[in-house]
């Protein structure tokens, strides 16, 4: 079936199902609406301290420099301010627009594959056009380089290639990082990624800093593609390269993500995504997976299991294996400002209460979670042409990041100066303080640094 069957077939059987459903998606969003309202706002339901921001959003913190640097920067955005909804407001349907339609034309992308030290294949896609409709943003250093991790089913969305073009626009080099076997990226040896094992991503970044050695390098991951963004970023911690990274409309609790389920719709469409991703290689796959069962799935967890945990090679548990690709497993190690951006009614993770780690945020001054009103899954729209307000707030924390970085540096920068300076001072009063001494103490100070500089 080819890629433009598959979502007419997926846009078709969502839209079906959700009509079916349509009386009980009200009647949740009704008993959501009055938790939301009985909590004082979206973030409500998380407690602790929060940042109320333009357009109904909240700020979620640990309060630092940091956080006010990217707080002021917030509520200044243009992005956030009330503006008129477009008529794709629901949460389904920014959802739907985001998934199921064509990313369309005019993007332009030069592919390179690198070669994993296990002979595998990852792909990188370059956006190099169109170009520019102005002139890119004047920077005081080298372009810096986007590094965008699409979500984890394969499927390069409209929601991707909007912020590879604004970041483009911009002044940044947006990449797009393919998995193995993922977009058109062949699968070279019968092994796939795990859902947060980082090793090929690692990779992936050492080659972008030795073409790129010079450029900042910042990082975005969309929906399912969080967990292997922030799993590198656990792994690697100060280590990582990157400056500042975004998640939008993230999965954090992942284990239970799969488990729970997915309102059958999303969970069904995501399936499908993935069985027809995987079909062409079916055949490389027998001697490593039972490809009847892995094709007959009927779950997320059930597909994810049999690829993943019943290998006919190395088996391993349901247990075994969230311990190795739970995202969380080493946040405490990540030392890079990352911004969450999700919604309340986000239909595909879930309502934020159930869903998303408040101690992280409360007691990580790394992590800050931007939570709004609306926006679906990975959809945050505005009304067109203008692109999605997720896109232009993390392009402008990011900005905010240098900015306050660069200050931090030239502070750090005048401190070691002026204590250099001070140092001089107090070692000239000193040798002043001892010229009573003994000739013989000098002759062998002068003489030890004539043979230092020789």
């Amino acid at each position: 079936m080819p890629p433009w069957g598959a979502a007419l077939a997926l846009l078709l059987a969502a839209l079906a199902l959700l009509g079916l459903l349509a009386p009980r998606l009200r009647r949740a969003r009704a008993v959501g609406a009055g938790r939301e309202a009985a909590a004082g706002g979206p973030a409500g339901a998380l407690g602790g301290r929060r940042e109320a921001l333009p357009g109904g959003c909240s700020l979620v913190c640990k309060p630092s420099a940091l956080a006010q640097c990217l707080l002021r920067a917030l509520r200044r955005s243009a992005a956030l301010q009330p503006g008129p909804r477009p008529w794709l407001s629901g949460p389904h349907l920014q959802t739907l627009r985001h998934f199921v339609l064509p990313a369309g034309p005019g993007h332009e992308l030069a592919r390179e594959y690198l070669q994993l030290a296990d002979d595998g294949l990852v792909a990188l896609d370059w956006v190099v056009g169109p170009g520019p409709r102005g002139r890119r943003a004047a920077s005081a250093g080298p372009p810096a380089v986007l590094l965008v991790v699409p979500n984890a089913w394969g499927r390069l969305t409209r929601n991707v290639l909007g912020l590879c073009l604004l970041a483009l626009e911009r002044g940044y080099y947006p990449v797009i990082f393919h998995r193995r076997g993922h977009h058109g990226c062949p699968l070279a040896s019968p092994r796939l990624q795990p859902f947060g094992d980082p090793s090929d991503l690692k990779e992936a970044v050492t080659y972008i800093r030795f073409r790129h050695p010079a450029a900042p390098l910042f990082a975005v991951s969309e929906g399912s593609g969080s967990a292997l963004l922030l799993s590198y970023l656990g792994e690697c911690g100060s280590s990582s390269y990157v400056t500042g990274a975004a998640c939008i409309s993230p999965v954090l609790r992942c284990r239970e993500w799969f488990e729970a389920g997915l309102p059958w719709p999303y969970e069904r469409g995501f399936l499908l995504q993935q069985k027809i991703a995987l079909s062409r290689y079916a055949t490389a796959l027998e001697d490593t997976v039972d490809t009847s069962k892995l094709f007959g799935s009927r779950s997320l967890r059930e597909f994810e299991e049999t690829l993943f945990c019943h290998t006919k090679s190395l088996p391993i548990s349901w247990d075994t294996y969230w311990d190795r690709n739970d995202p969380l497993r080493d946040v405490d190690e990540a030392a890079v400002p990352v911004l969450c951006i999700c919604s309340a009614d986000d239909p595909v993770c879930g309502p934020p209460e159930h869903t998303l780690p408040a101690e992280l945020f409360h007691s990580n001054p790394y992590f800050f979670l931007l939570l709004s009103r609306h926006g679906g899954h990975c959809g945050f729209l505005r009304q067109d042409p203008l692109p999605a307000w997720s896109h232009e707030v993390i392009l402008e924390s990011f900005r905010a990041l240098t900015e306050f970085f660069r200050t931090e540096e030239r502070m750090k920068g005048l401190s070691r100066r002026r204590a250099s300076f001070l140092g001089g001072r107090r070692r000239g009063g000193a040798l002043q303080r001892r010229e009573g001494s003994s000739s013989s103490s000098l002759e062998g100070t002068f003489s030890w640094k004539r043979s230092y500089t020789r």
